[in-house]
């Protein structure tokens, strides 16, 4: 089987202990049309978070194939609105009892803020649970069983680049930081590129340097998310404060655009994929918006891990996917159809429609498997996971992340903070948010 078909490989996982935050799901309205179901029929419904892209089309694609299939169940879908409405919205379902019988929601921290033990049904037992690698079940899982099924790919965070240029200039692939700074002043001395394209403009995107970089912080340290999240780790220190302190140096190395303060993700994506910036520091799933607007120049594009600065330190970070759950309000017939739909997500025809609708922006942690015709994007992210050279963002493994950091790596990233100053602040910003969490040590 080719790189480019296998399933997820196994993560390079140090401790997990606590768990993700992920992205918040989703707006009420119930969608395609009449869901009541005829003689004889089970009805169920299916809640997703639709936040834009493909959300809504792969539910209706999938409880369509599931319906067609299952003749003796109706699924049906309804939406409710992304960010932190659509995070209230799920707990308040749960907690009056009004949840559908299956929704979609995040793995890690968030999940467990939902209570799974009290709330939702466990599905340990369930024939699809035994093929979930460790790195995905712990994080839907709690001592008392497992309680999601996984739904899409993970995704990367590391440098997306511009795979012309580097051939044009005869560059590697760099594995440590001193690399990186080598192709980067060869680009610049060249004079037709710009070295690193910054995005500020949406400031989230600033984030990357530092979010990208925890894989090789955890390979330096493995205890440090456990040690972070007991107050026993800062920022301010190494190995983390590398992640600060290399934003600085390449905003003080003349890398950045000239327009990084205002310029947004758009301009980034169009700048690293027509090859007028060499490097983006991004998520993977920027191949999504490539392949939408740039079609031509998908694979002209690669990826590779945020080098640390020990070469034998360098790692790539991972996100994993979100799951879907079951309401322990979901019961007798219901609960029967529920459980064959969640299973119908990862079979050969639920897996199917993920490849046919979703962007593909990772390797699987299910029984999935990624398309022949896959970006050469996406192979380069497989190929880190097959080495085991990967991790799990920190936000998978500690439900410490301060409301701050993209303002702060802003200022670091723009040289109005030194990168010791912008660690210092965000150490300081993560306190009230252990505190609100009651977490040991805070």
């Amino acid at each position: 089987m080719s790189t480019s078909r296998r399933r997820i490989a196994t993560l390079a996982v140090s401790s997990i202990a606590a768990l993700s935050l992920g992205l918040t799901g989703c707006a009420v309205g119930e969608i395609g049309g009449d869901t009541d179901a005829g003689e004889g029929q089970t009805e169920i419904t299916y809640l997703i978070g639709d936040s834009g892209g493909t959300a809504l089309p792969f539910a209706e694609a999938l409880t369509k194939k599931f319906n067609e299939m299952n003749p003796d169940i109706k699924a049906g879908v309804e939406t409710q609105p992304a960010g932190t409405e659509g995070d209230n919205l799920i707990k308040t379902k749960l907690a009056t009892g009004e949840m559908p019988d299956v929704f979609g929601y995040n793995s890690g921290s968030l999940f467990q803020a939902i209570n799974p033990d009290q709330n939702l049904v466990p599905l340990t037992d369930e024939a699809w649970a035994k093929d979930l690698p460790e790195e995905f079940k712990v994080v839907v899982s709690t001592s008392k069983g497992l309680y999601g099924a996984p739904t899409g790919t993970t995704q990367a965070g590391g440098v997306v680049y511009n795979k012309k240029v580097y051939a044009d200039l005869g560059l590697k692939v760099p594995t440590s930081w001193a690399e990186f700074k080598a192709n980067n002043d060869k680009i610049k001395a060249d004079g037709k590129v710009t070295p690193i394209e910054q995005t500020y403009g949406d400031t989230w995107t600033a984030q990357l340097f530092v979010l990208g970089d925890f894989a090789n912080v955890a390979k330096k340290d493995p205890k440090w998310a456990d040690e972070y999240t007991a107050n026993k780790r800062k920022y301010v220190d190494q190995p983390a404060l590398q992640s600060f302190d290399n934003q600085q140096d390449a905003f003080e190395s003349g890398y950045f655009n000239k327009n990084f303060a205002s310029a947004k993700y758009d301009d980034g994506i169009e700048a690293v994929a027509t090859g007028t910036a060499a490097h983006y520091p991004m998520l993977s799933s920027a191949i999504a918006a490539i392949n939408q607007n740039f079609k031509d120049n998908v694979n002209d594009i690669g990826f590779f891990a945020l080098p640390a600065p020990d070469a034998a330190d360098t790692q790539m970070t991972i996100w994993l996917p979100n799951a879907v759950y079951i309401p322990k309000t979901t019961e007798g017939a219901k609960l029967d159809a529920a459980k064959k739909f969640v299973a119908f997500i990862n079979s050969p025809e639920g897996c199917a429609i993920q490849n046919e609708i979703n962007t593909v922006t990772g390797p699987y942690v299910s029984t999935c498997e990624l398309p022949a015709d896959v970006p050469d994007m996406v192979k380069d992210v497989q190929k880190y996971l097959d080495d085991g050279q990967s991790s799990p963002a920190l936000e998978f493994v500690s439900p410490i992340k301060g409301p701050n950091l993209s303002q702060i790596t802003v200022e670091v990233g723009s040289g109005i903070k030194s990168g010791k100053e912008g660690a210092a602040l965000y150490d300081e910003d993560v306190k009230k948010q252990a505190q609100q969490l009651g977490l040991d040590g805070w």
